[in-house]
């Protein structure tokens, strides 16, 4: 026998098939929040979004901690248009007003109308897209047709006819900015919501759950809308910006929030009689406007890409 006719085989026991195959069973599958969530946090653009976001939730709630100055009652016409000086490091309005103290102090208002603006277009455009979506039928008909009513009109132009209504024009505040924008605002939500809902009513756990006697409403609270949940969050975050910059631009045309109220809109609109000796006045609120409204867009971006069932596959 030559080295040739010798085979060394294992023992069938030191390499056991069902060790070489094994399966791991123990960890439960990631869902769709959890992979999202794992996703998010690894993304640069969510952090630095979520940063930018929290910075201005925090300069929104507590302005004193950045701007001790009065931002109107220290205003005085013998500073008008002056530069930077100790304490005023953007300057002054042509009224005299300090800049930084009125950029900060703008920053409450013009969030408050887009978040307040967001949670009414979720709360009438969720209801109204989940019940067309979910119970069709003359329903879906009859709520589509008035969604597509609210839908032709233009935001501006609808808040410009409904701004000249006694109970509007009267009675100017952010709830009035807010109330515009929701009544105008919904039929977008209630599409997006509609579409979720109809690709999940269908769905096997939702008819499980009927024939174990839940009912219609039920399974639409506790299975259809929680499965439908990805998109409409998605379209709130990039709404946030669309939102405050609709703010910005019906208080600059002098129809949102009354001069009376601090908001960047506000801001731009007076820095009109100074744009071409000081341009600076209006740069200012046009940027804090231009940086919340891009970190709202980043983080719906970021949201999107992270809920996306076609980035989950690759």
């Amino acid at each position: 026998m030559t080295s040739r006719d010798i085979h060394f085989v294992a023992p069938i026991d030191e390499t056991p098939l069902q060790a070489t195959d094994a399966l791991t069973t123990d960890q439960a599958p990631l869902s769709l929040w959890a992979d999202a969530w794992r996703k998010l946090r690894r993304r640069p653009l969510f952090i630095i979004s979520s940063l930018l976001i929290l910075a201005l939730i925090i300069i929104a709630l507590f302005p004193g901690l950045l701007s001790t100055v009065p931002p109107n009652d220290d205003c005085q016409l013998g500073n008008s248009e002056a530069g930077p000086t100790g304490g005023h490091p953007f300057g002054f309005t042509f009224q005299g007003c300090d800049i930084y103290s009125r950029v900060v102090h703008g920053t409450q208002a013009s969030l408050s109308v887009g978040v307040l603006s967001v949670l009414c277009v979720v709360i009438i455009g969720v209801t109204i897209g989940a019940v067309a979506g979910y119970y069709g039928g003359w329903v879906d008909s009859v709520l589509a047709r008035l969604g597509d009513i609210f839908f032709a009109l233009p935001l501006v132009l609808g808040a410009l006819v409904i701004t000249q209504l006694p109970a509007f024009r009267d009675n100017k505040s952010v709830w009035t900015v807010v109330v515009i924008i929701a009544l105008l605002a919904w039929p977008q939500m209630a599409r997006i919501a509609r579409g979720a809902v109809i690709e999940v009513r269908n769905a096997d756990f939702v008819t499980a759950a009927r024939a174990l006697g839940v009912s219609k409403v039920g399974a639409l609270l506790r299975h259809v809308l929680p499965n439908a949940l990805a998109p409409i969050i998605v379209l709130a975050t990039l709404d946030l910006g669309i939102f405050i910059v609709l703010e910005a631009t019906l208080s600059f045309l002098g129809i949102g929030l009354p001069q009376s109220i601090m908001s960047w809109g506000n801001d731009i609109a007076g820095a009109q009689s100074s744009i071409r000796t000081k341009p600076e006045i209006m740069l200012y609120p046009a940027a804090a406007l231009s940086i919340t409204v891009l970190s709202f867009i980043m983080l719906g971006d970021a949201v999107r890409d992270a809920l996306d069932p076609k980035s989950r596959q690759r």
